[in-house]
């Protein structure tokens, strides 16, 4: 019986920590660097006052465009919920901003306007033609981009493990339940 309830325990942990693994929006070499207190809203109305500090951005690609020495973001930015990933509310945008990539990046790989998170330099402003107007886009050049998965932004998917042990009037018994909701 007991090694019943460890063996159940040990199936019980493994899964569990599967299922939090996976690579980390913000590397950790990076994370002591971020200015946190710097918003997208400050930025949006003073990119020069922030030039040179470290911040983390996310929202959804609108468009990549490969130029001569880098490649182009445009994203739509939302704010971050867990795990700093992007909230999947396109309404509660602020604005957009431009992000540079120097090393080469393909704009296929970005086609299927996926959530990004962003860690960058703040590098200034770009004013261009948005529709008919003149757009203000804060521009940022890339140090780390998470890619978010469709699955991840587009559902809310949960994963659960249940353990139950019981015993009583001589006789012992248990289960386990493993399931996935979307």
């Amino acid at each position: 019986m007991k090694n019943l309830c460890f063996g159940v325990l040990s199936v019980f942990l493994v899964l569990s920590s599967g299922c939090a693994g996976g690579p980390k929006p913000i590397p950790e070499s990076l994370a002591p660097q971020i200015d946190k207190t710097v918003s997208f809203e400050q930025l949006l109305e003073n990119p020069d006052a922030h030039v040179g500090k470290l911040v983390v951005l996310g929202g959804q690609v609108l468009q990549a465009t490969r130029l001569p020495d880098a490649t182009r973001i445009e994203v739509l930015q939302l704010p971050l919920i867990d795990a700093e990933r992007p909230s999947s509310q396109r309404t509660s945008s602020q604005g957009r901003f431009l992000a540079y990539e120097k090393t080469f990046l393909d704009p296929a790989t970005l086609s299927d306007q996926p959530q990004v998170t962003i860690v960058g330099e703040v590098t200034g402003i770009a004013t261009a033609k948005l529709d008919e107007t003149e757009y203000r886009y804060p521009t940022i050049a890339i140090k780390h981009i998470h890619v978010w998965e469709a699955q991840a932004q587009n559902q809310q998917s949960g994963f659960g493990v249940g353990l139950g042990l019981g015993g009583g009037g001589g006789g012992f018994g248990g289960g386990i339940g493993i399931g996935t909701g979307f």
